[in-house]
């Protein structure tokens, strides 16, 4: 993931259009707005992989999203100490709403120390000094309980003689606003105790509290509490959300935090692995998460999990163990290792990316292209020799004039073309220096809708100063912004083909690409996600799908970004629902040609950002994308309506007769910033209904994604 996210970076791209153009107003649609779809002229089928998804370790996110484990920081990275005074919550990165719980002495804090000579697991463990008649002990509050519900989890515990520990979880203020746990006497070394409660109210504030009284002290090696409904771990109700996705897969654990990520660590014993801090996010990680966890929750979601090894601080003899660890035999050392952590069968994932965003100077254990190619290479000679069937991806970048910087942003901001073959150009690179090391080629991107690169801004700027400084806001209109999605998949599709013209063995050997990365904000990365934002991303679908012939995989950040989440529950938001419209639907479906009579103007505001060619059918203001069925029985229309006006559609098919009815589903809420929250009612539905279509005209709801399955019956054969 870009660190350059957080300034909410747009991607860019200078293709020869000006550097500003003013605010214009697009041409009037002709009065009767016609969309020709013909069934002869077909893509390759969309893959199940083309509404993939991204995750990695930032702060709590996976651990508050997907994982059920109620306790922050259940390994003691941190020391224990009274409550400090501050005036805004402590964090554990940059990342909005992502608070830290901190452990808290029970007693007078002068009780509690941190051992560092007998830890359980990583650097220390809190020793509690023990008084015979006051409880000395720790605290972690804001744990949120519902009425009725049952948690179970584990302590592992040593003391001396005589300690009488207790473990409570408590939901109130009152004395019998908890439940209290008392454990068998205790000895000098570590025991696993079970813990188990019921909490007899609803609360956002409850605490687990562990204390002792007796003389000595007492030891806590680590405490785990979840829900005794969790899934192998993992949140039932996140998860089956997400199942509903149909995905295919999922790119994991990937991200910035890779690079300084050390596997070796990330499996066996979970109470045993020792936790780490994240150099890349500024974070303490516990570790629970890690690589078997990962292969059971794409197994629970039912995708492919897409591994990212290490190519930062890691080494190639680390990425060839992984892959023998996920899909060598248990006669293989690293398969045996894997047998003995409770998994005998081989994962046998196939997609392999060797690195993470490799090019950016955030990036931990950066080198320089000509460097890292070899690097590459021998990653990919050695984690092919652990299994020759995988399928290996370069970890590219696409020129972009967002990413220079200095006297190189000076010099050739408004100009790229003198930088193919560069330095500078990432996928180049790999395709002159690395041929047959890799079958396909990554690209991340990130956009906000609400502001675009000045090129000429960028160029008179201080060498010294951020290209962030670059960037215009604007106040774009709901159809503008809408399409500056869709935009950026275009910006990326002509890109490639210039690459393609640049290295024609790339479509002899099918080359292809894998845009693992991207998110279109709209007030920036955090923000909520409205109706708005989820036309944004029809729009940026159907871009997507019209470059099936080599656009095969992509994965959006995040994956749990499709619904909104609380501690104790998740709805879909708008973002989920038009994924699951798109997978549904599309997922196997041929493509086929959309052509009409309202070519898509240029956006009001261009920058560097912009392809040669707008994006969109030439149905404007509409947007209007169409598959077959595998079985060729179904003609599947999406037609993306982001303007507040009703608008009218004559649908015209050739090679096919419509036969009728048909059923439509659409997407929809009673204004763009309608959003789904947990314990609300949605303000965005999908409806189902039974529709009549033929040649004539079909009316299209304002603000909305619409998709027709309409019986088909051919009348011509395909070219």
């Amino acid at each position: 993931m870009k660190i350059r996210l957080a300034l909410f970076g747009a991607a860019a791209i200078w293709l020869g259009s000006p550097a500003f153009a003013a605010a214009q107003s697009a041409p009037a649609p002709p009065h009767l707005l016609i969309a020709t779809i013909d069934t002869t002229r077909t893509s390759p089928p969309v893959s199940k992989y083309e509404f993939g998804m991204f995750i990695e370790h930032i702060g709590p996110l996976i651990y508050r999203s997907l994982w059920s484990e109620m306790l922050d920081d259940r390994k003691f990275y941190f020391p224990i100490t009274a409550e400090e005074k501050q005036s805004a919550p402590a964090r554990t990165g940059g990342m909005r709403g992502q608070q830290l719980r901190k452990w808290r002495p029970v007693g007078p804090a002068e009780f509690v120390s941190m051992d560092k000579e007998h830890a359980f697991v990583g650097d220390q463990s809190p020793r509690i000094e023990l008084d015979p008649s006051t409880p000395h002990g720790i605290r972690q509050s804001g744990l949120a309980v519902v009425r009725g519900k049952h948690y179970t989890g584990r302590i592992y515990l040593r003391g001396v003689p005589g300690s009488r520990v207790k473990v409570a979880l408590i939901w109130g203020t009152g004395p019998d606003d908890r439940q209290t746990i008392s454990i068998p006497a205790l000895t000098a070394e570590y025991r696993k105790f079970p813990l188990s409660f019921t909490a007899k109210a609803d609360s956002e504030q409850a605490a687990l509290e562990i204390t002792g009284t007796g003389k000595g002290s007492f030891h806590i090696g680590t405490v785990s509490l979840m829900p005794s409904d969790n899934i192998q771990g993992f949140r039932p109700d996140t998860i089956a959300l997400l199942r509903q996705l149909h995905s295919g897969m999922w790119r994991l654990p990937g991200g910035n935090f890779l690079s300084d990520w050390n596997w070796y660590d990330a499996v066996g014993d979970i109470d045993k692995r020792p936790p780490m801090f994240d150099y890349a996010w500024n974070a303490m990680q516990s570790n629970d998460v890690g690589m078997d966890e990962f292969m059971t929750l794409c197994k629970l979601i039912g995708v492919d999990p897409y591994i990212t090894v290490n190519a930062g601080f890691g080494d190639s003899r680390s990425a060839a163990d992984e892959v023998q660890y996920i899909n060598g035999s248990a006669k293989t050392p690293m398969g045996a290792w894997r047998a003995k952590n409770g998994h005998l069968a081989p994962y046998h994932v196939k997609y392999w990316d060797i690195g993470n965003e490799p090019w950016g100077s955030w990036q931990l254990g950066r080198t320089d292209l000509k460097y890292f190619v070899l690097k590459h290479n021998e990653f990919a000679k050695a984690m092919r020799k652990a299994d020759p069937s995988i399928t290996l991806l370069a970890s590219g970048e696409m020129l972009e004039p967002t990413a220079l910087t200095g006297e190189m942003r000076a010099k050739y901001v408004d100009n790229i073309q003198p930088l193919f073959g560069s330095e500078e150009d990432w996928t180049g690179g790999f395709l002159a220096h690395s041929w047959g090391n890799f079958d396909g080629i990554t690209e991340h991107w990130y956009a906000q809708g609400t502001r675009y690169f000045d090129v000429d801004r960028a160029k008179h700027l201080p060498l010294d100063a951020p290209s962030d400084r670059a960037y215009v806001k604007i106040d774009p209109t709901p159809l503008e912004y809408a399409r500056g999605a869709a935009n950026n998949v275009r910006r990326i599709a002509e890109e490639w083909q210039g690459y393609q013209q640049r290295f024609p063995k790339m479509l002899d050997k099918k080359i292809f690409l894998s845009v693992d990365e991207y998110a279109y904000f709209g007030g920036g990365f955090g923000a909520g996600v409205d109706l708005k934002q989820a036309l944004a991303y029809g729009m940026l679908f159907n871009e997507m799908l019209r470059h099936t012939d080599f656009l095969t995989m992509s994965a959006h950040t995040m994956g749990v970004s499709t619904m909104d989440i609380n501690p104790t529950a998740a709805v879909f938001n708008p973002l989920g629902l038009v994924f699951k419209m798109y997978g549904d639907r599309f997922v196997g479906s041929i493509p086929v040609a959309v052509s009409g009579n309202s070519p898509q103007p240029p956006l009001a505001h261009s920058g560097g950002d912009q392809p040669k060619e707008t994006s969109g059918s030439p149905t404007y203001p509409l947007d209007v994308f169409a598959a077959l069925t595998a079985d060729r029985k179904f003609l599947t229309v999406a037609v993306v309506n982001a303007t507040n006006a009703e608008q009218n559609l004559d649908l015209r098919v050739t090679g096919a007769r419509l036969e009728g009815p048909s059923t439509l589903w659409l997407l929809t809420g009673k204004s763009l910033d309608a959003l789904n929250r947990i314990g609300q009612p949605p303000q965005v539905v999908v409806q189902e209904s039974t529709v009549p279509v033929s040649s004539q005209s079909i009316t299209i709801a304002p603000i909305s994604v619409d998709l027709y399955r309409i019986p088909v019956t051919a009348t011509q054969s395909p070219q």
